[in-house]
Order: C-alpha cells, then sequence, then structure tokens
C-alpha cells in the first residue's frame, strides 16, 4: 500500500455498515403479444418520507434483526445442508421482510395432509404482518423455506455515504397463487417487471433506482429463465461482491463497481471514500494521484492509445522528479510536464520505444538543460534490431534488469526517498521494461498491462512467449512487494483491495490463455487457412474493424503454438 503520508487526502473512518437482507422474487412470464416473456422480478416504491431511497424501486428487504440469528429460529426454517448460520439468518430476514412489506410467504406446511405445501392466501391472511413473524408461523404449522433461498450477490454500502448497509442480495421463486400486497407504509406499488424494461423506464427517468439495484437487474438481464439464475448459484457463492466507489464525472458523481475501469484508481487517490477524483480525460493539466506521484495524459487520444499516453512524474520538490514515458514530441505536452515538475527533472525514463512514449525524451531533456539544471539522463534498453523504424530509440544509459533509480532529500519530518525498481518485461516490445516504486508498492506497466484492452503483441519485436513469461515477473514482483495497484500507461489506475494487482495480472494472463485456445481451435478446424480465416474465429468477440490490428497478436499466439510443437524446440 502507498505511504500514507504520501496520500492526498486526510484519513476518515467510513460509517460503520448495519446487516440487512433482500431478496429479489422471480419468476417467469409467459410470452405475449406485449411482451417476450422470460424472467421477471418483483420490485415495490419505497416511502416518499423514508429516510434511505425515498421513492426508488427496490426489492423487499430490510435490517436484520436479533431474532433472525436465534437457534430457536434456525430450528424453526427449513434449510439446505449447505447453508450455514449466516446465510440461514440472512435467509429469514428476507423471508420476514418480503412478508411484512408485501405479504409474500415463502414458507411450507411441516404436517399433515398439506406437508410440503406452499402457504396459501388463507394462511397469509391467518398471520399479522406487525407481529413476531416466526412464532406466527409455527402456531400456524408452517416453516419458513429459507432452503429455497438463494445468494445471489453481496453490496456493501458505499464508503460515502452516511447510512451504510451490508446487504446480501438474495433470491427465490416466487410461490404460485400468491400475490403481492404492499403494507402502504414501506412499500408502494409492488409490480412485476423484466429487468431490461425496468432499466430502459429508468434511463427514461420513470423508474428511479439506486447504484446496486440498476447494477444487479444489468446482471440479471443476462439471465433468460428463472432456472438458469439458480443453475448459477448452486455453490453458496455470490456471483459478485461489491463495495462501489465514486468519483467526479462531468461536475456530476459517478460509481463504480470492482470490474470497472475507473474503481482501481478511486481506490488509490481516494481509499476511504471521498468524492473529490475527477475521471475526466483531459490534457490540459496534470492529475495529483498521490503526494508524490502526478500523471499528464498526452494529447494523442486514438484506437491504439486510449484516452491518450500517460506520462507519469514520481518524486516530490525535496527530491526532484522522475519523468515515466514523456510521450511523443508535443511541445505544448512536454512543457506542462516540465512545469508540473517545476523544472525539477532528475531522469527521464522510457518505458519502451513505441512513438507514442519515447520521441519526447530528447526535446524534454534539451528543455530541462536549457533551463540552467543538470541535463537528466534519458534511460531505457535501446531498441532491438527487430523494432520498427518509428521505434528506433538509443538511451543516454541503458537500464539493468532489478537496477535501481533512486530520488532522495530532506523534508521537516526527516529524509524522504523514491526507489523505482527496473524489471524487464520483454513480449510487447523487446525492449519493454516496467518500474516498481518500492515505497509505495505501485508498478507502472507502461504497455505491457493496461486498463480496458489487451495490449497488441506485433512480432517481431513483439513475442507472446515472452510476455507470458513477463506477466509471471511481474506477479512475484507484486507477491515479493505487496503491490496493489498497477499505473498503466492507457487509462486508469488498476488495481485495489479486492482486485489487486496480482488478480489483475492473473485475469489477463486466463485471457491470453483462452485467446490462444481460440487460435489453436481455428488452426485445427481450418489447417490450411490463412491469418484471415483464422482471425474470423478466433477474435469472433471482437468488432471487424480490429481484425487487422488483432491478426496481428494472432501471430504471435501462432508462433507460440508452434514453437511448442514436437520437433520445433
Amino acid at each position: 500500500m502507498p505511504r500514507t503520508t504520501q496520500q492526498l487526502h486526510a484519513h476518515r473512518e467510513p460509517v460503520a455498515t448495519r446487516p440487512a437482507a433482500t431478496v429479489l422474487l422471480l419468476r417467469d412470464a409467459p410470452a405475449s403479444a406485449d411482451s417476450p416473456g422470460g424472467l421477471e422480478v418483483l420490485m415495490t416504491r419505497r416511502s416518499p418520507t423514508a429516510s434511505f431511497a425515498p421513492n426508488a424501486y427496490v426489492f423487499p428487504g430490510g435490517g436484520i434483526d436479533a431474532l433472525d440469528a436465534a437457534p430457536s429460529t434456525h430450528a424453526a426454517a427449513d434449510r439446505r445442508p449447505t447453508q450455514d448460520d449466516l446465510h440461514l439468518t440472512r435467509a429469514i430476514a428476507a423471508i420476514r421482510e418480503s412478508f411484512e412489506e408485501l405479504g409474500v410467504l415463502l414458507a411450507r406446511h411441516a404436517d399433515g395432509p398439506r406437508k410440503g405445501q406452499w402457504a396459501d392466501a388463507a394462511d397469509i391472511a391467518a398471520l399479522d404482518r406487525h407481529q413476531p413473524f416466526v412464532a406466527q408461523c409455527q402456531d400456524r404449522g408452517l416453516r419458513p423455506a429459507a432452503d429455497a433461498v438463494f445468494l445471489l450477490a453481496h453490496w456493501t454500502a458505499d464508503r460515502d455515504l452516511a447510512r451504510r448497509f451490508e446487504v446480501p442480495f438474495l433470491v427465490a421463486r416466487m410461490p404460485d397463487g400468491q400475490e403481492p400486497v404492499a403494507d402502504e407504509a414501506e412499500q408502494f406499488e409492488p409490480v412485476w417487471v423484466r429487468p431490461a424494461d425496468a432499466l430502459a423506464r429508468h434511463e427514461a427517468g420513470q423508474f428511479f433506482m439506486i447504484f446496486p439495484t440498476i447494477r444487479t437487474l444489468r446482471r440479471l438481464a443476462a439471465f433468460a429463465r428463472t432456472q438458469d439464475v439458480f443453475d448459477a448459484l448452486s455453490d453458496e457463492q455470490p456471483l459478485w461482491a461489491s463495495c462501489p466507489r465514486a468519483g467526479v464525472l462531468a461536475g456530476k458523481e459517478a460509481r463504480y463497481m470492482e470490474d470497472e475501469t475507473p474503481f482501481g484508481e478511486l481506490a488509490l487517490v481516494c481509499p476511504d471514500g471521498q468524492i473529490v477524483h475527477p475521471l475526466d480525460w483531459q490534457a490540459e493539466r496534470p492529475v495529483p494521484l498521490l503526494r508524490n506521484l502526478q500523471r499528464l495524459t498526452a494529447p494523442n487520444p486514438g484506437v491504439m492509445t486510449g484516452p491518450g499516453t500517460n506520462s507519469y512524474l514520481v518524486g516530490d520538490p525535496a527530491t526532484g522528479f522522475i519523468a515515466i514515458d514523456p510521450g511523443p514530441a508535443d511541445p505544448e505536452h512536454l512543457d506542462k510536464l516540465w512545469r508540473a515538475a517545476g523544472g525539477d527533472i532528475r531522469m527521464i525514463v522510457c518505458t519502451h520505444s513505441h512513438p507514442d512514449h519515447s520521441p519526447g525524451a530528447a526535446p524534454l531533456q534539451a528543455m530541462c538543460a536549457q533551463s540552467g539544471r543538470p541535463r537528466p539522463p534519458v534511460l531505457g534498453l535501446p531498441s532491438a534490431p527487430t523494432a520498427r523504424a518509428a521505434s528506433e530509440f538509443t538511451p543516454d544509459r541503458a537500464l539493468q534488469n532489478d537496477e535501481l533509480l533512486t530520488l532522495a532529500g530532506p523534508t521537516p519530518d526527516g529524509p524522504v526517498t523514491h526507489t523505482l525498481q527496473v524489471i524487464h518485461t520483454p513480449g510487447h516490445a523487446a525492449n519493454h521494461l516496467c518500474l516498481l516504486l518500492i515505497e509505495d508498492a505501485l508498478l507502472f506497466s507502461g504497455d505491457h498491462i493496461l486498463n480496458g484492452s489487451t495490449t497488441v503483441i506485433d512480432p517481431p519485436d513483439g513475442n507472446m512467449a515472452d510476455y507470458l513469461d513477463s506477466l509471471d515477473r511481474l506477479d512475484a514482483a507484486c507477491a515479493q512487494h505487496g503491490v496493489e495497484f498497477i499505473l498503466p500507461a492507457h487509462g486508469y489506475v488498476l488495481g485495489g483491495p479486492v482486485l489487486g494487482a496480482r488478480q489483475s495480472i492473473a485475469r489477463l494472463k486466463a485471457h491470453r490463455l483462452a485467446r490462444e485456445a481460440k487460435v489453436m481451435a481455428a488452426m485445427q478446424a481450418q489447417p490450411d487457412g490463412t491469418m484471415e480465416d483464422w482471425v474470423r474465429h478466433a477474435y469472433d468477440d471482437v468488432p471487424p474493424r480490429m481484425w487487422p490490428v488483432a491478426q496481428r497478436s494472432l501471430l504471435a499466439h501462432v508462433e507460440r503454438i508452434r514453437a511448442q510443437q514436437p520437433g520445433n524446440n
């Protein structure tokens, strides 16, 4: 983790969470002239005077009571052998809340001629929504059907909220013959709705929902039928768990889950949930990420560069700065980079020699020298003979693998250092390297690891076998230094406590190997096929306009596959 002394914002302890539970009641609707049918979920509108999310359409649920966890309550409910006590408590709370709010009774008869049958309208009418729930069920000969309630997801409310809940989102089938009736106190207007329709109505401003509800419906929309949902939940593990984070985009609050591209950056810059970090991509001014770290994005957005090439400044006024990837030779960009460092750039490091990364090194060096300061060396690895002409690069000094680049200086609180460890990572380019800021456990990944896309491996300078080996090398370095965050040359910061650096690397490697399996399958299906034939099959999930670029990485996979065949070693 970064040093607390380098955080931009003072520590702020988030409000403690309260346990709660909610349940998504599902059914399959038949197709009709007005609807394609399929999975529907029961939703209801919260009271306009509710202290939390007034007027929002939600799933029934509420706080977990002490009685929900009592041994006597557990003994009174049906449970699965795989359902632990915590899951059982949550299921009972959700069953109780769905009855109190909507009059839906997830319970079965325990004995007699109706044993095993679901509660019906007469059972519901015999129970009082305002009296102890389980005791009434027992008096009626009913057992809450906690065994029919499954865990879909787990949400922990955002760190910035004044009221925070920790909520399992559970799912259950709506019992046949029951109809929801709102309590007209907490909940109003129960409605069955297809997830896609609820999302469309929300976008049209007709169906207000809060962030977790929206994201849950987006995931639920991928399922065609109720059974598909339960088939995915057989291992008792949630399909996802999230504690969202918020930043500022286009002047408004914007929230993100762990698998969305801005999440890692918000976790780095605002670890306690402060909503202050701008997420808009711009090339006008540096973006502070830590006290000793700034990012300035070059004005070269495009298909291959995303929002632009990220130039980073590591250091502070006491130590001077190291500039990483000065980018293209754009005078305005380099001037902004130089000014952000107060002119005190001690070293210029290029992660590799591609034309959106290294051409700015020499003019930035000259700018520093012209200002009267010492001429900072340009460091990196020289381009290999396999590099394209536009990527030719010769540094003032070639860096060695595991070499340390150190800045040091005095501060009122004592000396401070910022140390970058060099890690040679060929693959995207033969002369590619990454840098690990040891004191703050941050990995600068250049083009080896990107946020939101996978880097192109373009032979002959690119090599897939080297690329995968380099991923293993980076994983080992992250494990050694406890790295959680990756700072790529294109896109937001990756990582965080949940989906950290090592998880990101593992996912990337798995993605590459899965792609290679598709390449191999295409080659086996069409042994006499061309590269154009194979790319159509192996990259069928990529827009055809990107196939010419994807074909370069496909070639890298083909070379690796052929090198692994017997007789080619």
